[in-house]
Parts: structure tokens; C-alpha cells; sequence
């Protein structure tokens, strides 16, 4: 048990023996490093339901826990914090109970609970994925991970939005302008090709634009006139149709994203369990929107449109079905959730990853499962992030001046080899060892610095700060595990007994401290759904390490209990900060 859990319990015994009070939870925080103490006990909480006086509460529980606890050895009280001195013996025990456990803060999914549902990544086949991509798929590739971690089944999805007027932009300009292209002939990924017809549809019809508004039409009419509009509109027809030359061409394109998207989750390191396609699930809603109408869930209007009245909770009136009979993206969204769970009937609720402009979109969407009685529908979350922003600006696909992600990985990786060289302490690698080595860094530096920012907020983007080997980055924090692997492969001796005596340095307690906190750590960020809450963990962790190595002896103390205990600490750090890494999807390297 960790020291929280050991007095916890201990303080409701202490309560309840001297004040004949029951409390369920105690309040700690770290002790203020001015005072003596391991770790704080907040009194304040008991002031209103005893009546009493701060101090003299927490000094009758401290005293208590001395005479009574072995592990506590003195306190002291300052104004409504009791803090409290633990022995050494403790952290000791505490150590040598989770030294050796590979998987040290995770927990196995707990038999017959509900399963967790993650959606990310969910793009448009008409592009290849970009800087927003990449946040967003690591975001939701984390929060999976440590939902899974925090002992709970996890299924990995996303919907491709691979239907519209957005593809078939994409695939009237490839008729008119691609002269056959394929990826093949081009050498470029399919993804990347589709792209750039799309960028070459704008280009034209802004052209056409010009031109009708110089003819003396306004731009709202040279918009719905300009002829390559009014063709993507009629191609969108046709495929709806079902228009076999058109429907075949649909295929050859999307899936050449499809390969283009597989090759860059690989190289991002994300993966899927299951996929679903809007071309499949556009018309799944439709069902469910005749439900709610025998329900009186949905009202139809006059001219034959169906809506669903939000504005007694506070939202508004939201149309399912147009008037044609056409479901909207809310009916599709309605749809494909239900449709999940049957696929998966263990799920018992889902997590979007999706940008924050839809946040009013995903509280209808919540609000009307719940209507429509799904029990799952009350542990639904939108995991809503900020925008990612560069120095030089916003992103728009449309004129092709987005931040692509291949190029963005492959940016990352050339810059950690030139960092990496100027260092020069790449001695003894192969070649093939080096561009492995440059690939983690890179990608390390760029996933740490994307996941270490609130989800919610905006960030800002700077490759090269990202890459520094100093402060709170990715490389910093892969630099001391690759440390600490040096020093257990400079350890010539048998560092495996269970050191069960011995006097700490004050760094080794502070170590064990922050150690322990990983478990609970994984929970908060789970239930928070913050890879932030990790990220700034392991740094912390890092720090702190840093600081025991350049305060204490390790392969150079003489006492061989103390160095065994010391190698023991430094794998045990290792491996924290490995299976921390692991939650953000973050490789580290053997040797930097």
C-alpha cells in the first residue's frame, strides 16, 4: 500500500477513536518544503464537523498515529496541516514490494465491467492527415491507452468521412487535370495525390469565381454558377445513385488514401480496432429518427422535416431528417454510435476525440442518445481540444498550406540527427542504429510536446523547441532513461536481493515518493482523459532523479547494500518512466 492508503486508514481508526466519528476520505497534499514532514495531512475538513480547534485536532491525531502506527515516527503542526514524518523502514518495504513488477501503475481490466469506446483520428478522404491530425491521434491514441492502464477494456475506433462534396471535388479535378495519375506513376502517396487535385479543384473554381463576378454577378451567385461546382454536385448525385463509372472511381481513389493514412498511423505509432465508413453508416439514424417519432421523442414539421426541441435544456431546436427525407450528420452520428454498441455490446460508454468547434454538436448528440433511453448514453465525453497553432500561422487544406504529417515526422527526425550530431555522442553506432535512434527522439519530441498541453487548450507548435535536450521535452526525459540504462549496464554485480535495513539519503525517500504516486496518477488521468496529467508526471519524476544522481554516490558508494539499493532504485525509475512513455506512445532509446 502506498503511504496515502496506509494512513488513510489508519486516521479513520484515529477519528473515530477519539472524536467517535466515522470520515470515508482523508485530504493530503505535499509537505511545504520548509516544514519537517513526508507528506501533509489537511485538518481543516474536520474543523466544521467537530467544532473544535485546528491544532489541537491535528495534534491529538498525530499523537495518536505515533503511539499507534509504526511506520509514523513524529508530526508537527502548523495552523490545519498535520505533517507527518514516515520511517524509513516504510518507503524500504513499500520499494522492494514493487521493484520488480514490469508493469508497475497498471491495472487488468476488471471481469465482466463495461468496455471504454475511444474515437480519434476520423478524416476526410479527400486530403492527406496534418498537424491537427497528429494532435488529435495522439490525444486519443493516449487517453485509450490510459483508460486501458487504469484497468479498463478498450476498443479503438474512428469514422472516415469518405463520402460528400469534399471527395468528389477531389475526383472531378483527377478527371480534368490527372491525366491517369496514380500513385504508382507518381511515386507519392495516395493520400498526398488525392490532395493535391483537390487543392487544384479550389484553384479552378476560384478562378471560375473571378470570372463570373467580372461577367457582373455577385460573389454569392458566382459561387452556386461556377460550372466546377455545379459538376461535383451532379458527380455527388450520380454517386448517390449508385452511378457505376462514378461509384468505381470512388473506390480507386479512397483507397488509395487508405493506404496513404495506414502508412502514416504507422509511422505516428497508432493503431485501430475497428473502422467504420460514413458511406456505410449516412443512413443508419433513419431508423431510429421513425422511433422517436412513435416515441414523441421527434416532432415532424409541415413540410415533412423532423426536428427534436432541445430548448427546455437549454439548447435548441435541431433538425434529424430533411425534408427530402435525408438524414444530416446528427442522424448519422445518432446512428453510428447505436450501431457501435451492437458491434460491441460490452461497451458502456465512448469517448470523441474531436475538436472544440463541435462542442455544441456532441452536447445534442449526448443529450438525444439519452432521450432515445440508451443507458450507455450517460458515460458519453467529448474529449474537446484546441487548435494547434504555428508561428507562421493557421492552416487552410484548401490552399494547401497545411503543416503536412509525414513531412512534419520526417522534419522531426532530421532535426533530432542534427541536434543529436552537434552533441556528438553518437560513438559506435551503426548507421542503421543511428536512423533508429534519430526516429525515437524525433517522434518522442514531437508526441511529448503535443501531449504535455492541456487537451483544451490552444497550443502553439515549435518543432525546434521541441527537440531540446534540456527542460521539460521528450529528448530530455528519453537522455535520463538512457542514463539510467547506462548505469545498470556498468553495474558488474548481482543488484537482485531485497535490501529489507537501511538508513536513506533524503533524495532516495523523495524518489520513492514520487514512485509511488504513478498508480494514482494513471487514475486521475484517466478519469480527467489528460495525457497532460502523465506527461507532467514523468517530468517531475525526471527531475527528481536528476537530482539523486548528482547528490548521491551510486556505483561509487562503498556500503554494497546502499549501492545495491541505489541500482535498484535507478531501474525502478527506468522502467516508470518506460511505462509512462508507453501511455503517450513514446519509445525510448537504450543509449543516447
Amino acid at each position: 500500500m502506498t503511504v496515502q492508503e496506509t494512513l488513510t486508514k489508519h486516521i479513520q481508526v484515529a477519528v473515530q477513536s477519539l472524536f467517535d466519528l466515522q470520515i470515508e476520505k482523508v485530504e493530503f497534499q505535499a509537505t511545504r518544503r520548509e516544514f519537517e514532514g513526508d507528506i501533509t495531512m489537511v485538518v481543516f475538513p474536520l474543523v466544521k464537523q467537530l467544532k473544535g480547534n485546528p491544532v489541537e485536532i491535528g495534534n491529538k491525531i498525530g499523537n495518536y498515529l505515533v503511539e499507534h502506527v509504526a511506520e509514523v515516527e513524529k508530526f508537527n503542526v502548523v495552523a490545519g496541516f498535520l505533517n507527518i514524518v514516515i520511517s524509513d523502514a516504510f518507503y524500504v518495504n513499500y520499494f522492494n514490494s514493487i521493484k520488480d513488477q514490469d508493469t508497475f501503475g497498471y491495472l487488468n481490466p476488471v471481469e465482466d465491467e463495461k468496455a471504454v469506446m475511444v474515437e480519434y483520428s476520423s478524416p476526410n478522404t479527400n486530403k492527406p492527415l496534418h498537424l491537427g491530425h497528429i494532435r488529435n491521434n495522439l490525444l486519443g491514441y493516449s487517453v485509450a491507452e490510459i483508460i486501458k492502464a487504469s484497468g479498463k477494456k478498450v476498443y479503438k475506433t474512428q469514422i472516415i468521412n469518405d463520402r460528400g462534396i469534399h471527395i468528389c471535388k477531389s475526383m472531378l479535378a483527377w478527371q480534368k487535370f490527372g491525366n491517369g495519375q496514380t500513385p504508382e506513376s507518381t511515386g507519392l502517396k495516395g493520400d498526398k495525390l488525392v490532395g493535391n487535385f483537390y487543392v487544384e479543384f479550389d484553384k479552378q473554381y476560384k478562378k471560375e469565381i473571378n470570372d463570373l463576378i467580372a461577367q457582373g454577378k455577385t460573389e454569392d451567385e458566382a459561387k452556386k454558377l461556377a460550372p466546377s461546382i455545379l459538376e461535383a454536385q451532379e458527380m455527388l448525385r450520380k454517386w448517390e445513385a449508385g452511378d457505376e463509372e462514378v461509384v468505381a472511381l470512388w473506390k480507386k481513389m479512397n483507397q488509395w488514401v487508405y493506404n496513404g493514412f495506414e502508412e502514416t498511423y504507422k509511422n505516428l505509432g497508432v493503431d485501430f480496432d475497428s473502422y467504420y465508413y460514413e458511406s456505410n453508416t449516412y443512413l443508419l439514424g433513419k431508423e431510429v429518427v421513425q422511433f422517436g417519432l412513435e416515441k414523441g421523442i421527434f416532432e415532424k414539421d409541415p413540410d415533412g422535416s423532423v426536428w427534436i426541441d432541445l430548448t427546455e435544456d437549454g439548447l435548441d431546436r435541431k433538425i434529424v431528417l430533411r425534408s427530402d427525407g435525408t438524414a444530416v450528420y446528427m442522424t448519422q452520428d445518432i446512428g453510428t454510435a447505436i450501431q457501435r454498441v451492437k458491434d460491441n455490446p460490452d461497451v458502456g460508454g465512448m469517448v470523441y476525440t474531436v475538436g472544440n468547434e463541435q462542442d455544441y454538436h456532441f452536447k445534442v448528440l449526448f443529450l438525444i442518445l439519452k432521450k432515445l433511453g440508451f443507458d450507455w448514453a450517460e458515460h458519453l465525453y467529448h474529449l474537446s481540444y484546441g487548435m494547434v497553432e504555428l508561428p507562421s500561422g493557421k492552416m487552410k487544406s484548401r490552399e494547401g498550406t497545411v503543416v503536412d504529417a509525414d513531412d512534419l515526422m520526417s522534419e522531426m527526425t532530421e532535426t533530432a540527427q542534427r541536434i543529436s550530431e552537434e552533441l556528438g555522442k553518437l560513438d559506435g553506432y551503426s548507421a542503421d542504429e543511428k536512423a533508429k535512434l534519430f526516429k525515437t527522439i524525433g517522434l518522442g519530441a514531437l508526441k511529448y510536446y503535443m501531449l504535455k498541453v492541456d487537451p483544451k487548450k490552444t497550443m502553439m507548435f515549435n518543432p525546434e523547441e521541441s527537440v531540446d535536450f534540456n527542460g521539460n521535452t521528450g529528448p530530455f526525459i528519453q537522455y535520463t532513461y538512457a542514463r539510467i540504462q547506462s548505469i545498470l549496464r556498468k553495474a558488474d554485480f548481482d543488484y537482485s536481493k531485497s535490501v529489507t535495513s537501511i538508513e536513506m539519503h533524503e533524495k532516495e525517500k523523495e524518489l520513492i515518493k514520487q514512485v509511488q504516486l504513478f498508480p494514482e496518477v494513471i487514475q486521475s488521468a484517466a478519469a480527467n482523459y489528460s495525457p497532460a496529467l502523465i506527461a507532467n508526471y514523468i517530468y517531475d519524476l525526471v527531475k527528481e532523479f536528476n537530482s539523486f544522481y548528482q547528490n548521491v554516490s551510486i556505483l561509487g558508494e562503498t556500503d554494497m547494500d546502499k549501492k545495491i539499493f541505489r541500482v535498484q532504485l535507478s531501474k525502478t525509475v527506468g522502467l516508470t518512466i518506460k511505462n509512462a512513455f508507453h501511455l503517450l506512445g513514446i519509445q525510448v532509446p537504450e543509449r543516447m
